[in-house]
């Protein structure tokens, strides 16, 4: 966990589908109850599927 925050996946944001793999990742965690959402983690140019707090798996 960092920051409070405990990334789940990262998706490269230069993909063909842009963010979509990381929406569809971020929603099927939403499914299973957990708080997932996505960031763009400007330095690596990826897309991080996060939860926030507590919540994730450490």
């Amino acid at each position: 966990m960092v920051n409070g925050r405990t990334v789940l996946e990262r998706f490269p944001a230069g993909g063909p589908r842009g963010s979509w793999p990381a929406e569809e990742f971020a929603h099927a965690r939403r499914l299973e109850g957990l708080p997932a959402e996505v960031v763009m983690d400007l330095a690596t140019d990826t897309f991080l599927v996060i939860v926030r707090g507590a919540e994730g798996t450490e």
